[in-house]
């Protein structure tokens, strides 16, 4: 498999924790400069010290004004060749009692922190000999969940995204994919676990069966699973992979 291209430079929204903290931290392994995006300063700040990234910005991708400034400071350091739009929010509700404020924030944290941050990206990157842009969607992006249904919508948004702007691209050098994960063991995840246990009154081990029993390898996705189809997906072996949308899943959809 191909590596990375000669010290490439990758920003990773999200990046501070979770999957964005171990794709930074792969691509960093790989020879990649890093610039890990993100909200909390501390966090990102924790990354850069752990060796997972090189820089850091603070913004909110929902906010284009603030994740334009964000990315075009990254830039001057060193032009963008690899944007990983992983920064996402996830939550749970009945279809009766999701409002139009619930589905605004999926859909701006989601969807539209991915457009803002590709179109602040993207103009510098298409003239460039290389570029790869990987979504991190997820499985909820290839089908249908109970109770988040706000999610799901914003997740199938960036897959479609995703297949449009890669035939868009297509004559030029940059790739444009989706990786899509299944229940990863994370703090988002976490999060869940504890929401089926207020809910339900089940026990952490119940909970967390509750969302393996998704993956028909019967368990959690863990984090590198997913930095390794990312990794992968920048390489310059990957180059005729574009407008895909990976699950990584265990065999699920």
């Amino acid at each position: 498999m191909s590596g990375l291209p000669h010290s490439p430079h990758a920003l990773v929204t999200g990046g501070g924790r979770g999957i964005g903290r171990e794709i930074a931290s792969a691509l960093a392994r790989a020879g990649a400069t890093v610039t890990v995006l993100g909200r909390n300063r501390a966090t990102l700040d924790e990354a850069i010290t752990a060796g997972d990234a090189h820089f850091a910005e603070v913004a909110d991708v929902a906010n284009q004004a603030t994740v334009s400034a964000a990315i075009a400071k990254a830039a001057s350091r060193q032009p963008i060749d690899i944007l990983i739009a992983n920064a996402g929010s996830a939550e749970s509700a009945p279809f009766g009692k999701s409002d139009a404020a619930l589905f605004r924030r999926m859909i701006d944290i989601n969807f539209m922190g991915v457009v803002h941050t590709i179109q602040a990206a993207l103009p510098s990157m298409k003239g460039q000999p290389y570029g790869r842009i990987v979504a991190v969607a997820s499985t909820a992006g290839l089908k249908g969940y109970a109770y988040v249904s706000a999610y799901c919508a914003a997740k199938h948004a960036v897959v479609g995204l995703v297949r449009s702007l890669a035939l868009e691209l297509a004559s030029t050098r940059v790739t444009v994919n989706a990786v899509c994960p299944g229940f990863t063991d994370t703090d988002l995840v976490a999060g869940s676990i504890d929401t089926i246990m207020k809910k339900t009154g089940r026990s952490r081990e119940q909970a967390i069966s509750e969302l393996s029993k998704h993956n028909p390898q019967g368990r959690l996705v863990t984090p590198v699973e997913v930095a390794n189809t990312v990794l992968w997906l920048c390489g310059e072996g990957a180059s005729a992979i574009t407008g895909q949308a990976i699950a990584v899943a265990g065999g699920e959809i």
